[in-house]
């Protein structure tokens, strides 16, 4: 027993150790973030042009970086900072939910003080009261960052109206013109950041990519409608001036007004074929479309040049290297074991993972089938649990597509293939998962919405059943069309599993049938599992990175930016300095920038492939597997019968039954369609409900 004392005693000390030095951390990147903030604030006042002339002037305007330096030191270096600090900070977090279980055993007592409140905004859809904040503070950043500029430009207006020979008011509108780019600039900077998968900075403000595509949206919405302005108001200015020719002129040095307006025309295809219908009736193009983005941001650069592109290189070089370990990840054909075709047009594909794979529920991957497209990338929520079942990944998908209407057909028809060739990207996920903090847990879902809570439930019965721990209680809502949908209540327990270890849970299931008034006569047939052949050139899915892949990604960021600064030093010193003598009105922008950009890729290129293939691990020997049925558990005990109690005819009353949790904490979870979501996010925003803790979940089917 004294040894068990000492090891719990030097486990409680590293555990305070390291969460001390997350907060440094933390508290660290949170100073330069403001600092960031700053910089932005202040870039449109006399006193930071004046502070920035002479920082360029006196520090960093050298041989080697030219005018570029003083940009990359204000405006790129902070948020490089941050992310590489950043993966430090989640590494340490990983090793601190290693020691304390601190996901797994609750933590109850330490719900946030904040609530986030949901309120459903025309436009916005649900928001936290702390999303609609930072919201109004960014349009107010926006509001600042214009009006700042604006007064900075206009007080130039007599001098250039002298210079150009226009009248004061056409300047005025050259002025308008111009600094309605610089403000779409500032939400350039940000655009990139919620989309980049494998985040270390989103994690830091408690996101997820997942969780921030409508960020993304939003800013890309701004971005487009201030870039739009600004193209149409320099249009009209040339127009009115009659200087038709500097619609079709490409400066060597300076402004490229044609690389402005084949950014501005790809962006405005991109950002059309992002409206909702076209999104979900079309998919197809808004996905081939949204690669226009290369396109975008080359002839962005292009028309600014490199010098300017470094206000919003951040979110573009740490997306960039997230894309190419995604592309590095997805080159591996990754072990598809066994499938389950389900009455109701579903799917459940089980690949084989390394145990050092390891995620937490709600996450996703994104799956492609070269059979079927080469190109096509598609979300799925992981339903398994990387806990219960170490050497398995499970995702399920249901036919409600083009792409998955395919599949299914592939693997339903009374001669399945025997083997399929499958890549994936990820899984992407949560760094934690709070909700299990909560006394109790109500998950509201939808149809297919019920994916991200099969793995909450599976991770709850791995705490009950394996660690012997107490788990919070759980009550699931779910609404289904049909009563043949009721077997994805089935999927609650893998495949592997036993359907009585749901027993150890305090798990309430109240299933709705809402197009059938009463049980159907005929069971829905049970359809047997498909056991894939094994092929040498698949391989388990396995962390990219390795199990450190944090610090390996902090260590790419930082080596990949060092290896850049070295070759653009080399070059600008030896080559282009000699030419133009920091004076910028020699060399051409456009080849300058071209150069740049094809260094910034072969630095990442040469960072990312030396990380991944230390950390690409040998293929273990195949085990043989034959299509025997029973390996696996088959849909004949269904749990739906014995757990759930289901009701026809009618939708749940989801505002009553929320009202009547009285547990202290009330963790409220829901994915499922739009009108779903509101209804629950108006019943949590009650001030009847303090107790009630509002979260909206993503998934993807």
């Amino acid at each position: 027993m004294d040894w068990m004392v000492v090891k719990r005693s030097t486990s409680s000390h590293s555990h305070g150790r390291i969460r001390i030095i997350r907060e440094a951390i933390l508290t660290l990147i949170m100073a330069v973030f403001l600092g960031y903030l700053i910089v932005w604030i202040m870039t449109g006042t006399k006193m930071f042009r004046i502070w920035f002339a002479k920082l360029r002037a006196n520090h960093t305007n050298s041989s080697y970086f030219g005018s570029q330096g003083a940009m990359i030191l204000v405006y790129t270096l902070p948020m490089l900072f941050m992310a590489v600090v950043g993966c430090v900070y989640l590494h340490l977090g990983k090793k601190l939910s290693s020691i304390s279980m601190e996901r797994v055993n609750g933590r109850k007592n330490q719900i946030p003080l904040l609530k986030p409140r949901p309120m459903i905004i025309k436009g916005l859809g649900v928001v936290s009261g702390t999303e609609l904040a930072m919201f109004i503070m960014f349009i107010a950043l926006l509001i600042w960052s214009f009006s700042t500029n604006l007064h900075l430009y206009f007080s130039f207006t007599a001098e250039r109206a002298v210079e150009k020979g226009d009248k004061i008011w056409e300047v005025k509108l050259d002025r308008v013109g111009l600094v309605l780019g610089i403000v779409g600039n500032l939400c350039l900077a940000f655009l990139f950041f919620p989309v980049t998968r494998s985040s270390s900075v989103m994690p830091l403000f408690g996101l997820t990519s997942e969780g921030s595509i409508k960020y993304h949206i939003w800013l890309g919405h701004i971005t487009m409608v201030l870039f739009t302005a600004h193209g149409v108001v320099c249009i009209v200015y040339w127009i009115i001036t009659k200087r038709y020719s500097e619609m079709l002129d490409w400066a060597s040095t300076g402004v490229a007004n044609v690389a402005g307006e084949l950014s501005l025309l790809f962006g405005l295809f991109l950002w059309v074929t992002t409206h909702p219908r076209i999104r979900k009736n079309m998919f197809e193009l808004f996905f081939y479309t949204h690669y226009l983005y290369i396109l975008f941001m080359l002839f962005y650069i292009f028309h600014l040049g490199i010098t300017f592109a470094y206000t919003v290189l951040p979110g573009f070089y740490l997306f960039a290297i997230d894309r190419y370990l995604r592309f590095l990840q997805s080159r591996q054909s990754v072990r598809l074991d066994s499938a389950r075709v389900l009455p109701f047009e579903t799917l459940e594909l089980n690949f084989s993972k390394t145990q050092d794979l390891s995620y937490t529920p709600t996450s996703m991957i994104f799956i492609n089938v070269p059979s079927i497209s080469k190109l096509q990338w598609h979300p799925f929520t992981i339903c398994s649990n990387s806990n219960l079942e170490p050497d398995k990944l499970s995702v399920i998908i249901k036919n409600e597509g083009s792409w998955t209407k395919k599949l299914y057909q592939m693997l339903s028809s009374p001669s399945p293939v025997d083997h399929l060739n499958v890549s994936i990207e990820g899984p992407h996920g949560p760094a934690s998962t709070h909700f299990f903090r909560h006394d109790m847990l109500v998950m509201v879902s939808g149809g297919s919405g019920i994916a991200p809570f099969i793995s909450i439930i599976r991770e709850l019965i791995f705490t009950s059943t394996t660690l012997k721990s107490k788990t919070s209680r759980v009550l699931l809502i779910c609404a289904f069309k049909y009563s043949s949908d009721l077997t994805m209540l089935d999927l609650l327990v893998p495949i592997s599993g036993n359907p009585s270890a749901l027993s150890n849970l305090e798990l309430e299931i109240e299933a709705y049938v809402t197009r059938e008034k009463e049980p159907p006569v005929e069971k829905p047939n049970i359809l047997q599992t498909i056991w894939f052949k094994p092929d040498a050139k698949d391989a388990p899915l396995s962390p990219t990175l390795g199990p450190n892949g944090w610090l390996w990604l902090g260590a790419i960021i930082s080596s990949s930016f060092i290896v850049y600064l070295l070759f653009m030093g080399i070059l600008t010193r030896y080559y282009i300095y000699p030419i133009d003598h920091n004076t910028n009105k020699i060399y051409s922008h456009t080849l300058q920038a071209m150069i740049n950009m094809l260094l910034a890729c072969i630095s990442i290129a040469i960072a990312a492939s030396i990380g991944f293939l230390m950390n690409k691990r040998t293929k273990p020997t195949e085990v043989e597997q034959t299509q025997n049925v029973e390996n696996g558990r088959e849909l004949e005990s269904l749990p739906h019968q014995s757990f759930a109690k289901v009701n026809y005819g009618g939708r749940p009353e989801l505002k009553r039954m929320l009202l009547e949790r009285k547990e202290p904490s009330v963790g409220v979870l829901v994915c499922g369609p739009r009108k779903m979501r509101h209804e629950v996010a108006a019943a949590c925003s009650s001030s009847l409900t303090q107790n009630l803790h509002f979260e909206s979940l993503s998934f993807s089917w």
